[in-house]
């Protein structure tokens, strides 16, 4: 009986770790999306800085996400490619 609950435990687990890990997108079905991230969920780093996660504003033209190619241009001010962020105090 013990052996079962083990079994039954582990499988319940395996199939929770497949569920909770999501959709990855394949690098060539992936591009990176700049301008669209809200703060804090941008996917690697930037000019300003190394990590993902750490965008301070919503929307900033320098911040990326993956999505699958050829979403990104459906989005309004998505783009493929990195644009300046705007100077502080202009």
């Amino acid at each position: 009986m013990k052996t079962s609950n083990i079994i039954a435990s582990a499988v319940a687990a395996a199939i929770g770790l497949s569920v909770s890990a999501g959709p990855v997108l394949a690098a060539d079905k992936a591009e990176k999306c700049y301008g669209v991230v809200k703060a804090g969920k941008n996917d690697c780093g930037t000019s300003k800085h190394s990590c993902a996660g750490v965008s301070k504003v919503d929307n900033a033209p320098d911040e990326w996400v993956f999505m699958p190619k050829g979403l990104c241009d459906k989005i309004v001010g998505g783009s493929t490619t990195a644009k300046e962020p705007a100077k502080e105090g202009k």
